[in-house]
């Protein structure tokens, strides 16, 4: 997929040294975008860099901690400096919880899962907005789950995050569309990822079974997710609002 319409835009991606967010960091790259990501991960950071190298001052990145406001406020300075204005947000940092039911979920649990995967979208969202709403347009991406919509994708902390990012895509959508924002969310089901190394862990088995559990019967790839991503940034998907946008191999059919 082409997309000129990326050509000199600039891209803020949490969660860009891994997985999907290094995948839609890349893909925007191609497209002629400038991506600014930030992530806690220093090696990782490196990694997608290097990834951007045939794609000379397109990729910029900051170590920061989306739960952190001073990391958050400092990370909207470099990016505005290096490329200037904002024009799309991907908030994709997230982390698991492996699956925790709450009686074995600790208050340290709750607190970290819910800070990194909503407070963090929360507080990345506030220092951006302005910048999107100045311009008058502007587009966010909130990444979901499957487990924001039914149990069973994760545990109590993981579960209870993603079905409040929805809502809070939702409202966020309908408090700004009238000024030119829009937003939505992407519901990826079972994805490969170094977030989900312990399902392939051994002899593999928890990663065969959720294969097989999918209806499409494999797992996905993040660059799967980066499309996606790609078409609902797009002008294409201008008149899709506050919605979710579900990446499952019919996982949610069943």
């Amino acid at each position: 997929m082409r997309f000129n319409e990326y050509q000199g835009k600039t891209i803020f991606v949490t969660g860009a040294a891994s997985g999907i967010g290094q995948a839609q960091a890349i893909a925007f790259v191609e497209q002629g975008a400038n991506v600014f990501g930030m992530d806690v991960d220093p090696i990782g950071l490196r990694n997608t860099t290097e990834q951007a190298t045939n794609y000379p001052g397109k990729f910029a990145a900051f170590i920061g901690d989306v739960t952190n406001l001073n990391d958050i406020v400092a990370a909207v300075k470099s990016v505005n400096d290096t490329f200037g204005s904002i024009h799309i947000l991907l908030n994709t940092a997230g982390i698991l919880d492996d699956y925790t039911p709450t009686l074995k979920t600790t208050e340290a649990m709750w607190d970290r899962v819910l800070a990194v995967n909503l407070k963090g979208t929360f507080l990345v969202t506030n220092q951006i907005l302005p910048q999107l709403l100045m311009q008058k347009h502007g587009v966010i991406i909130n990444m979901a789950s499957i487990a924001g919509m039914v149990a069973g994708g994760g545990g109590a902390a993981y579960t209870a995050s993603k079905h409040a990012i929805i809502g809070y895509t939702k409202q966020l959508d309908h408090d700004y569309i009238r000024q030119g924002i829009r937003a939505n969310a992407i519901a990826p089901g079972a994805i490969q990822t170094p977030m989900n190394a312990a399902d392939f862990a051994g002899d593999g088995k928890m990663a065969e079974w959720v294969a097989n559990e999918t209806p499409a019967g494999r797992w996905a790839k993040p660059t799967e997710v980066a499309s996606l991503t790609l078409f609902l940034a797009s002008q294409q998907a201008d008149y899709i609002h506050g919605t979710v946008m579900t990446i499952d191999g019919g996982w949610l059919e069943k």
